[in-house]
Parts: structure tokens; C-alpha cells; sequence
């Protein structure tokens, strides 16, 4: 039976610390594969602007191209439109058996405005990155209680950091993975205009 995690995002760019996150929800849960997703656009990002689709996703497959338990797919990149969870789900549960989507913990709180939440819940077990926290929140989600909350490590690395840097001409070690840092150089990204 195959049991994959869903790691979805803008990965604006890809970075290591989504790397050890899925690679610890994969160890924690044993999962057969984590399987990244880029968003064409992210439908809680509609108004920030991001790197072209082709670029991420260029990016994503150059951070993984070695790692044998981590997959990527380009489904939400060729629907060309806002890319909603519920949609992706119901194609991949054609092909797994068991889906488990792979959250932040600032998604928990928000789940209820994702795109037919109960739905989600139907496909797949959502698993959220935990925070450590020093008392849980007291306003929560309708959907908090129904998620799996895994301990991963904590690392402090943001893409938006990553593109300030950049910007800056600060240097990318050991924040991004060597492709990648090799293609954002390569392609002159994240650049101001």
C-alpha cells in the first residue's frame, strides 16, 4: 500500500529547511515518498507577486533530482490558475492509496477557509508542522482538533530571507541547496528590476 505525504507551496524559492521538515515528516510518519507540489498561485498569496511558475518549479526539481523518497509533481503548475488543495487531492487519490498533506502550523488556524475543508479531510490526513509553543492558541479552527500535529525540527530559514539576500548580494550557502543556488545565479533571479 502506498502512503505518500503532499508538500505543497509557492517554494519562492525552495529552500533546505523545506528539505529536513520533509524529510522528518517522512521518517516520523514512514511514508513511502513526500511529493512537492509547487502552486501555480497560492490562493492566500493572490496579491503577493512571485517568481514565474516555470522558474519554481525548475527549482524544486533540482533541489530533490537525488534524493530517491522525495517526488515532485507539476499538477497545480499546469492548471495555469489559482491552485487549490481540494482539486490536486482528487487526482491523486486516483493513484495513492493513503495521502497525508503536509501543513504549517499557520494553516491549522485558517483551515476553514481553505477551498471545501471537509472534503480535504475525506482524502487525507492533514499533518501540521509543529510550533513550539508556550500554550496553544485560544481561538481555533473548527479543524485543529482533527489534525496530526509531528514534531519536526525548528529551522529558521524563510524564502523571502533567501530572496532578500539576493537582492543584497549577500551569499546563499547552506540556505538553499547547491543546484539551486547555481540556477537563481544562473538565471539571475530575484534581482530588483
Amino acid at each position: 500500500m502506498s502512503i505518500v505525504g503532499i508538500f505543497g507551496g509557492t517554494f519562492d524559492p525552495i529552500h533546505t529547511g523545506h528539505l529536513i521538515t520533509a524529510q522528518a515528516v517522512r521518517e516520523l510518519r514512514g511514508l513511502d515518498k513526500i511529493i512537492f507540489i509547487p502552486a501555480f498561485i497560492s490562493p492566500h498569496k493572490t496579491e503577493i507577486p512571485t517568481l514565474s511558475p516555470e522558474h519554481r518549479f525548475a527549482m524544486v526539481k533540482l533541489a530533490i533530482k537525488n534524493i530517491p523518497y522525495f517526488d515532485f509533481s507539476d499538477l497545480e503548475i499546469n492548471t495555469a490558475t489559482i491552485s487549490y488543495t481540494i482539486e490536486t487531492l482528487r487526482v491523486l487519490i486516483k493513484k495513492y492509496n493513503k495521502i497525508e498533506l503536509i501543513i504549517g502550523y499557520d494553516n491549522i488556524l485558517k483551515f476553514s477557509s481553505w477551498k471545501e475543508p471537509d472534503e480535504i479531510l475525506k482524502l487525507a490526513k492533514i499533518i501540521v508542522l509543529n510550533r513550539k509553543l508556550t500554550q496553544e492558541p485560544i481561538d481555533k479552527d473548527r479543524f485543529y482538533n482533527s489534525a496530526l500535529f509531528v514534531d519536526t525540527p525548528t529551522i529558521e530559514i524563510s524564502s523571502s530571507e533567501i530572496r532578500e539576500r539576493v537582492s543584497k548580494n549577500l551569499p546563499l550557502n547552506f540556505l538553499v541547496p547547491e543546484e539551486v543556488q547555481k540556477y537563481i545565479y544562473h538565471f539571475n533571479l530575484y534581482k530588483e528590476k
